[in-house]
Parts: structure tokens; sequence; C-alpha cells
């Protein structure tokens, strides 16, 4: 099949080509400023220090590949039920269970470092840096309790959001434009390989293998 033919088939079902992406651009950006609740995002930073570091001693090598090795148990002990059960009872939380607030956070390294981000995601942007700065304080004290040690401290602690991290209009707006776009455009070529009816000479000789001997044109009679 010749590009202009592909041309011609879109051409043919211009309307489904540009309705159905306005119409799904459309009911997402409904959806996502309408529909969808706001949800921000806050996070807070510690550090994994070593006991050197309350000394004057250098810290070795095996001392720095120690924390980072501690900063992966440390990412599963912060969504643990053990943590998530003390923040909800200290903060007073009804209206979230534990698997709530552990989806709703993440937990990361940055770039193979002992730094460990905590970030909490909620509907309230105060109650966000509330729950990343608890789940932060608690995660300190659990890993005294557990560990018998003290080797993680506060950096920076959460600061109220002012702009939601979701739901984000634009970027679904597009990403559903184009999806609607694929899809009509597909749709396009699927109904025009399922139309086997003969509509042109051209089709006579395409689809029937027959030599088209003569046309009888159409008159317009007034």
């Amino acid at each position: 099949m010749e590009l202009k033919q592909y041309f011609s088939i879109i051409y043919k079902r211009i309307w489904m080509v540009i309705a159905l992406p306005l119409m799904a651009a459309l009911a997402s950006g409904y959806v996502s400023l309408c529909v969808l609740d706001k949800v921000y995002e806050a996070d807070t930073t510690l550090y994994v220090i070593n006991k050197k570091a309350d000394s004057q001693s250098p810290i070795a090598y095996n001392d720095i590949m120690t924390g980072q090795y501690l900063v992966k148990d440390y990412r599963e002990l912060v969504k643990s039920r053990t943590v998530t059960s003390t923040v909800i009872q200290e903060l007073g939380i009804k209206d979230l269970t534990l698997e709530d607030l552990a989806s709703n956070i993440s937990v990361n390294s940055k770039n193979d470092t002992r730094i460990i981000e905590i970030k909490v995601q909620d509907k309230d942007p105060q109650r966000a840096a509330q729950l990343a700065d608890k789940v932060g304080e608690v995660f300190i004290n659990k890993v005294v309790d557990l560990m018998k040690v003290e080797n993680v401290s506060i950096v920076d602690r959460a600061q109220t959001s002012s702009e939601p991290v979701k739901p984000r209009p634009g970027v679904n707006i597009a990403v559903a434009f184009f999806a609607g776009l694929m899809a009509a455009v597909g749709i396009a070529f699927l109904m025009e390989y399922l139309d086997d009816t003969i509509k042109t000479s051209e089709d006579i000789e395409k689809y029937l293998d027959l030599t088209v001997l003569g046309t009888i044109p159409v008159f317009n009679i007034k």
C-alpha cells in the first residue's frame, strides 16, 4: 500500500481522527480537574552516620560500605507495620490504615550514598509534612530499639507543599489526546480492512481482477 493510500484512508474518516482525540482529551481534563483528588507530597531527609563520626578517628572504607548496606535494610524498615502503626497512633489518625500509609510512603537513597529520602503523599499538604516528619522520627527510634545503635540522624525536615504532585492535568490531557489519536487511526484502518464493498472502478480491478471497459457518468438533472 502506497503512502498516498494511507492518507486517503485517514482522510475518508477524518471526522473520527479529529473527534476521538478531542473527546479523550476533554474527558481526561474533566477527570483530572473535577473528579480526582489533589495529592500533595512532603519529604524528610535522613543520614546514616557512623559511630566513628562521633570521634576524631577517620572513617574507613569498610565503614562506608557497611553504612550503604544498612541503607537497604532501613528502606524496608521505614514501611514496616512497626513504624506505620506507631505513626498512626501517635498522630491520632483515624482515616488511614497501615496499608494505605505504607503505600503512600516512598524511600530512596540518593546516588548510592547513606542519605535516605522519605517521601509521603497525602490529600492534605500539612498532614503530608507531619507524616513525613513523624515517619522519620519513629523510624530513628525503632532503629535504636531493634538494632541497639544510634546511627541515623535527621538532615532536613519536611516542608508543606503548595503544589500538588497528582493529578497532572497537562500530562494526562496530552497522553489521552495521543492515545485517542492512535486509537482513531487504528480504527480507521480496521474499518477500511473490513470494508469489502465495491465503490470505484479501481476497486473492481483490485479485488475482482477484472478489466473495466467503461464507466457511466453521473448527471445532475435539474
